[in-house]
């Protein structure tokens, strides 16, 4: 099951629950008011979409070849 990361909309205490992705956001266990989920992360990139971003960063120059920190 995956962990997912909420902040109470009252106290502004951060907790992880772990639970199934349809399952309702627990409630504050400081406060007991609604949580929210928060995102700290962007999720991993996979497929064709990954690889345009490997080739993209390979394209870059490297320190020391053609950057412009390096004359």
């Amino acid at each position: 099951m995956p962990t997912y990361d909420y902040q109470c909309s009252t106290c502004g205490n951060r907790l992880e629950a772990t639970h199934a992705i349809l399952a309702p956001a627990p409630p504050c266990p400081l406060c007991g008011s609604r949580t929210g989920r928060v995102i700290l992360a962007a999720p991993a990139v996979h497929g064709a979409m990954a690889r345009g971003r490997e080739r993209a960063a390979r394209s870059l120059p490297q320190c020391g070849k053609g950057c412009r920190c390096c004359p």
